[in-house]
């Protein structure tokens, strides 16, 4: 024991303090902001499919599939407007992630959960009621707003909050909540394309209000991370909250670390000048490259699209539709298994693990649109082919829900110092948006033109995403955040840019009339 409830193993601090239920409902209630994101991702690539949908929007798409004696299978959905419909969204996520950025540090975590959760209730509403292509847009970057506020403050707000010996499992809640809103997206999507009349695709697309809500109306009763308190310069109020939080009140060496960090970052008035110094390369590379990969490792593609990827390779319109709920199912069970041993086993291990998985699935299933298809774009599958292909896909999904998924927010969200953490998270937004809304807009002409070899074009970035975590990326597990310059320091290539002062010492302590 070194005194002030901290535990030192192997040179990384332990603090005092369990998981109380207080944190386990705060991150469970600021994790319902993945419902948002999850259930965008499930609903659009679903009504696409829908054929009421393309006749009212998309008549041009619509007759293309009824052409099928004159259209490869890869090219039946090829249409920049529609791709557009999915895509827009993440555009303006992009451009919200900024503002977030300055929201979240000015006016705390909770600020930037309501104005997520607001803007997405409006794109809901809009989408719903829209009449034309306009309305549609306008819906879809309103709710893109909503989800570049969520994604960039709901997991700054779970790392702050969780004890670092659990901080992977409950930061998971996270990426939990986005899996549960694609799966209930996918679900859905298959009762309302049975409703008659064709206005199905109106009852998916506004049930969209429905997390929107959830979130908005629990970040009233959230309180606001310590971190964030003592930003804002509240030091009583913030010790008295890490005290609430960790169900102790012996936090002295926690509270102090957390306050060294707090008075390091007052003295940063540019994090976006300051986040480019070599000092903080590291953290910089992590919050542009993690997310970078995260998107070409190609989930969007089925996330997305799934249902319209189904019916490309030969599937009738219900059957895609019930293979997405599959993929779906698969992707909330192995999210779970993350949870359960991404504190166990270590970031890296997933990574490792997942990379692995994705390259091999990716490349099967290639071969297999190779061997049936070719590059004309013509054949069938029998019944054997499709379940294997859907097996295969259903083993890329759950790779990616262990490993790349979760941990693509995690690790850059755990990494980042408090004087750069705001403007790293938008940094992790924004990369994530900008390739998000690339891949989004492109797959399905890249498919028209890339034919079976997409997928090798996605292998390919996996296997490079796997070395750079192999070589690059340290073990963060355990790692307070407070304490991440140590592991800086320690790593074989990053120690490099790390100077010996920006290791934080503990040994000061805050004195009680000490103001901000």
């Amino acid at each position: 024991m070194a005194g002030g409830g901290v535990v030192v193993q192997g040179g990384v601090k332990n603090y005092e303090g369990g998981v109380t239920s207080f944190v386990l409902v705060t991150c469970l209630v600021a994790a319902m902001g993945g419902l948002l994101f999850g259930y965008d991702l499930g609903i659009s690539g679903g009504v696409t499919s829908m054929d009421q949908f393309l006749k009212d929007f998309f008549p041009k798409v619509y007759r293309k599939q009824l052409n099928k004696g004159h259209e490869s299978a890869y090219c039946k959905f090829d249409s920049q407007l529609l791709t557009l419909f999915t895509s827009s969204l993440y555009l303006a996520a992009l451009v919200a992630s900024f503002f977030a950025s300055v929201v979240t540090r000015m006016y705390g975590r909770k600020m930037s959960m309501t104005v997520g959760g607001i803007s997405f209730l409006i794109g809901a509403i809009i989408n719903g009621a829209a009449v034309n292509i306009a309305m549609l847009i306008i819906g879809r970057l309103m709710l893109g707003v909503g989800v570049g506020f969520a994604n960039q403050v709901v997991p700054v707000y779970l790392s702050e909050m969780a004890p670092a010996k659990v901080r992977g499992a409950l930061n998971i809640g996270f990426q939990m909540a986005i899996t549960i809103g694609i799966l209930i997206a996918n679900l859905v999507n298959y009762g309302t394309a049975k409703i008659s009349g064709g206005w199905g695709w109106r009852v998916s697309l506004a049930l969209a209000a429905v997390p929107a809500i959830l979130m908005t109306v629990g970040s009233f009763f959230l309180p606001d991370t310590p971190n964030s308190i003592l930003e804002r310069g509240h030091i009583d109020e913030a010790k008295k909250m890490l005290q609430k939080i960790r169900g102790t009140p012996n936090v002295d060496e926690e509270f102090q670390d957390l306050y060294d960090a707090s008075e390091a970052a007052k003295q940063v008035h540019h994090p976006w000048t300051n986040i480019l110094r070599g000092r903080y390369r590291p953290q910089l590379t992590m919050c542009t490259l993690i997310p970078f990969f995260q998107q070409f490792t190609g989930i969007n593609v089925i996330m997305f699209y799934a249902p319209v990827l189904f019916k490309t390779i030969g599937f009738g319109a219900e059957a895609s539709l019930m293979s997405a709920v599959i993929t779906g199912v698969v992707n909330v069970v192995a999210t779970l298994v993350s949870v359960f041993s991404v504190d166990k086993f270590g970031r890296r291990v997933l990574f490792l693990e997942g990379g692995v998985q994705m390259f091999i699935c990716q490349c099967l299933v290639g071969i297999m649109l190779a061997l049936k298809f070719g590059l004309r774009g013509e054949g069938t599958l029998t019944k054997f082919d499709a379940d294997f292909v859907l097996f295969l896909i259903c083993a890329y999904v759950a790779a990616f829900a262990w490993s790349w998924g979760p941990l693509g927010w995690l690790v850059p969200s755990e990494v980042c110092a408090l004087e750069i953490r705001s403007a790293g998270q938008a940094i992790n937004v924004s990369t994530n948006m900008i390739f998000t809304f690339v891949v989004g807009q492109v797959f399905l002409s890249m498919l028209c033109h890339f034919k079976f070899g997409l997928f090798f074009f996605f292998a390919g970035f996996v296997a490079v995403m796997t070395v750079f975590v192999f070589y690059m990326v340290p073990e963060t597990r355990n790692v307070p955040i407070e304490e991440m310059n140590r592991m800086w320091k320690a790593h074989w290539f990053w120690g490099k840019y790390i100077p010996d002062e920006a290791v934080i010492g503990s040994s000061n302590e805050i004195q009680p009339n000490k103001t901000a």
